[in-house]
């Protein structure tokens, strides 16, 4: 079954719910990044919540989510538009458990450093926020943002269930956030919702859709107000990279040529490796050149 998302109002439309399924999604990230269990988890919840959060905005807007918390998975990255997401992490190797047997998220992540939040609205400038890491498992930090940088009051609960093969066995997420007006006795409801509520990834291990977490939240109070697939999907090509490589300047790139006669780049985010030979090269620096031009006139 395909990853989705879906949003809803609830409690009278006193309180918005994003409720998603990423088990597809971040065992192709897995997959890719190599990676072990606690790193997995790490980047399946960024993952998760920044698939989530794209559904926010309109379908050409992109935004970059940026958490270092100077743990030993060191930086992720994610970008996120649409419902679709790629990311990359410093450090795929981390396997790491709390005394309870948990994986040890927050421990690995670190909360020492911030969530950055990039948005490309198509304006002249990107908005930028920051807000500090709480705990580095993800879910309380977005939560945090979007309390702070959004002045949106908000839960977050992201997971990920990792079976003993080290693949995805459930992933998925949720993002409750409360509308102007929303009475205290909703909000009681909630929060004791809340505090009851299973683990997001047994949820899904359990077999609950994005529907039935919905259902959980919102005490059968709701109405679906539209439906998304979620997915990983990087964009990366030959001829990005080759913009990416004018960057370098024409003396860099020179020498490149003369030292090593070819290049070889690779895709954070979905790890595909890429090859210029010489004659691509000299075909670079002569876009280069061209590029120069165009802004000298």
């Amino acid at each position: 079954m395909k990853d989705k998302c879906l949003k809803a109002y609830a409690y009278d439309k006193f309180i918005r719910i994003y409720a998603a399924s990423s088990t597809e999604l971040v065992e192709e990230a897995r997959k890719l990044h190599n990676s072990w269990p606690t790193s997995t988890a790490a980047l399946g919840r960024f993952l998760t919540a920044s698939a989530i959060t794209s559904l926010m905005y309109k379908s050409n807007e992109y935004l970059t989510f940026i958490i270092n918390g100077h743990g030993e998975i060191g930086e992720m990255v994610v970008e996120a538009c649409n419902g679709k997401v790629k990311g990359s992490i410093q450090n795929p190797s981390v396997y790491d458990k709390y005394d309870n047997g948990h994986l040890a998220v927050g421990r690995a992540v670190g909360n020492q450093g911030e969530l950055t939040v990039i948005k490309d609205l198509h304006m002249k400038d990107p908005f930028i926020s920051y807000s500090p890491l709480q705990t580095g498992e993800i879910g309380d930090d977005f939560t945090y943002y979007f309390a702070t940088s959004e002045q949106i009051p908000s839960a977050v609960g992201v997971g990920v269930l990792i079976d003993t093969d080290n693949t995805v066995k459930a992933s998925g997420g949720f993002i409750l956030q409360v509308l102007n007006g929303c009475p205290n006795e909703v909000l009681d409801k909630l929060e004791e919702k809340l505090r009851n509520l299973k683990p997001v990834s047994k949820m899904i291990e359990e077999g609950y859709t994005p529907l039935d977490m919905i259902k959980e939240l919102s005490d059968g109070n709701f109405e679906i107000l539209e439906e998304d697939e979620i997915k990983y999907e990087c964009d990366c090509s030959k001829e990005r990279f080759a913009l990416k490589l004018e960057s370098l300047g024409e003396k860099e790139l020179t020498d490149i040529i003369e030292k090593e006669g070819k290049a070889d780049v690779m895709c954070h985010f979905c790890m595909k490796k890429y090859t210029f030979n010489k004659q691509e090269l000299l075909q670079v620096i002569d876009s280069l050149h061209k590029h120069h031009s165009e802004i000298d006139e």
